[in-house]
């Protein structure tokens, strides 16, 4: 017996991988995350589907086991990509427990739809992902993080914005872009820097759904020559 977890990706039904679009296709139940999922993307199934929004882990497991005892196909559809903030660790260890073996399928995070969106590189060193506490996290490390000055992708934080730029040590004029379902019909950017991106997130309404990204990477002067394309990378 074997289950898939699969990363949907981040909206766009086109934007899931092969392997995950051949999965849901043979998939006789998918139990996906809520409004986290594009139901879009549940075109690809002709299966039957349970939002698992509400859900506790032993009814997820328990709908799990009870479907491949069955002899179904069974695959757990997560948002973006299953390695972040899915929670996939829990399910997996309870479904250990039965004997289940289980497959992970990757998928495009949000995090990389965001920078899609605002046509931009994250990276020429360090991406910083985190998040802010909150139910499931005591302390966060937010602040210490910013202190590298460092690229930060921050989830989970959009309705607590105006807490998590109080901690960021980043100087003022650093740019901010907040995505909203990135790649979703209704995709919205908003672009700031520390010192006004609260007043225009809250002007626009936005309390989820939305990608976090700061960093002077953002900023339109970013652009600077890399090695990789030089003259003296040729001569090597």
């Amino acid at each position: 017996m074997k289950v898939y977890f699969v990363g949907a990706g981040p909206g766009d039904p086109k934007l899931i991988t092969v392997r995950g679009k051949e999965l849901l296709e043979a998939a006789d139940l998918v139990i996906y995350t809520g409004s986290l999922v594009n139901d879009e993307v549940l075109q690809y199934t002709s299966g039957r589907t349970i939002n698992s929004f509400r859900m506790t882990l032993e009814e997820i497991v328990n709908t799990i086991v009870e479907a491949l005892q069955r002899g179904e196909n069974v695959v757990r559809l997560h948002s973006g990509d299953p390695a972040l903030y899915s929670a996939i660790d829990e399910q997996i260890a309870a479904l250990e427990s039965y004997g289940i073996d289980y497959e992970i399928i990757p998928g495009v995070s949000s995090v990389f739809a965001s920078a899609a969106a605002l046509g931009k590189q994250l990276t020429r060193d360090t991406l910083i992902i985190s998040r802010p506490s909150g139910r499931t996290l005591e302390m966060d490390k937010i602040t210490e993080l910013s202190q590298y000055g460092d690229p930060m992708a921050i989830f989970l934080g959009v309705d607590r914005i105006a807490e998590i730029v109080h901690k960021l040590r980043y100087p003022p004029t650093t740019p901010v872009g907040v995505v909203y379902h990135a790649t979703w019909a209704d995709q919205t950017i908003i672009m700031g820097t520390i010192s006004d991106i609260v007043h225009k997130v809250k002007q626009s309404g936005i309390t989820r759904s939305a990608i976090i990204l700061v960093g002077n990477e953002l900023s339109k002067n970013s652009v600077r020559r890399s090695f990789l394309y030089s003259k003296a990378n040729k001569k090597l």
